[in-house]
């Protein structure tokens, strides 16, 4: 079952005739239909139990996920987001590093995804499709700089939960919804923060 805001924009598509498929003309539909969407219930989204992980592992590098998180150091940062949506970058023992899309602005997550579109590993756009991502590769070309104010740590014991791995297909509509719940700075301060960082 897919998750319910992915679900109702499937539904949207379907009655106006787009297929969910890589075609330019799909993925314009999807990001332009999931930027309007303006509230998502994030609780809901987590209930997905068809894509729930209890945990990631090194095989879901180049996966897309989203999770509840609270930072060991949130005291001291100026804002953080508590529900990030990342590509998994690299993994080891108490921790993960992630691209997390939700700091730069929607228009600037739509340029760096089709910049990662080039890393894929297929053309199937299915659950065999990942990104072929480490930060040499990431930080080796300048059409995917504006990784770098996105690239974060994240501590296994501080996710909050499960992990709700984004299916393929749902990339893009994910990429465009309101899910990020930024504390310590409205979402307009971190998007300006980010430019200015690259």
């Amino acid at each position: 079952m897919t998750a319910y805001i992915f679900q109702t924009l499937l539904n949207k598509a379907g009655r106006a005739g787009i297929s969910n498929d890589t075609s330019a003309e799909s993925i314009k539909w999807f990001r332009k239909t999931a930027f309007e969407v303006t509230t998502v219930n994030n609780q809901k989204l987590m209930t997905d139990k068809d894509n729930l992980r209890n945990n990631i592992t090194i095989k879901d590098i180049g996966k897309m996920f989203m999770y509840v998180y609270d930072p060991k150091l949130k005291d001291v940062l100026p804002y953080y987001d508590k529900f990030p949506l990342i590509f998994l970058v690299d993994i080891d023992s108490d921790g993960f590093y992630g691209i997390n899309l939700h700091y730069i602005s929607p228009q600037l997550r739509a340029r760096l995804m089709d910049a990662l579109y080039s890393l894929r590993t297929n053309n199937k756009y299915d659950d065999t499709t990942k990104l072929k991502l480490s930060y040499r590769i990431l930080s080796s070309a300048s059409k995917f700089s504006y990784f770098k104010p996105c690239f974060k740590r994240y501590l296994h014991n501080h996710v909050q939960g499960k992990y709700l791995n984004v299916p393929v297909p749902d990339w893009n509509m994910a990429l465009m919804l309101p899910t990020e719940r930024f504390a310590g700075a409205q979402k307009s301060k971190v998007f300006k923060d980010s430019f200015l960082s690259v």
